[in-house]
């Protein structure tokens, strides 16, 4: 993330990850104030064994975009609210990447599906992690339907 900040936001998805029994590592990263750290992280991501990087990031958001011109890991990018704009800021800095540096993007705050979505690149070529967010859909499934029910039963 790029501030400490974040963490309030960032936390969902080291949660969903944790949930899922997906090692993971926590890092504030600045793309402006810590230049030579964001270099160095963004080039040496995959040599240290990560598949997937989640980037959060408030106001001109960069961070995402930027680790995604330097890596050739997925980057799923969560835009930030911050007290001004709403979060559309941080939103528009990460959803409009010039062709060739894809990030995805998830919604404002949105931290909870980039974890799993990050949970789905994964599981795409590990089974382990695979079975379990086809677990975690089945359980949103019984979940729905348990919440129709007792909607029914209270009219």
């Amino acid at each position: 993330m790029g501030s400490d900040s974040d963490w309030r936001v960032m936390s969902d998805a080291s949660q969903s990850l944790t949930d899922f029994g997906i090692p993971h590592e926590v890092e504030v990263v600045s793309a402006h104030r810590t230049v030579d750290k964001l270099v160095r992280y963004g080039r040496e991501a995959r040599a240290r064994g990560l598949r997937v990087i989640i980037a959060g990031a408030g106001g001109a958001a960069h961070l995402p975009g930027m680790l995604a011109s330097l890596t050739a890991l997925p980057v799923v990018g969560v835009p930030v609210q911050l007290a001004t704009l709403d979060g559309m800021d941080s939103l528009l800095s990460i959803v409009q990447m010039p062709a060739g540096i894809p990030v995805a993007t998830v919604s404002i705050n949105g931290a909870k599906n980039a974890g799993l979505l990050a949970a789905r690149i994964l599981g795409a070529s590990d089974p382990d992690v695979g079975d379990r967010v086809e677990a975690y859909a089945r359980d949103l499934e019984a979940q729905v339907e348990q919440k129709n029910r007792r909607l029914k039963e209270s009219l």
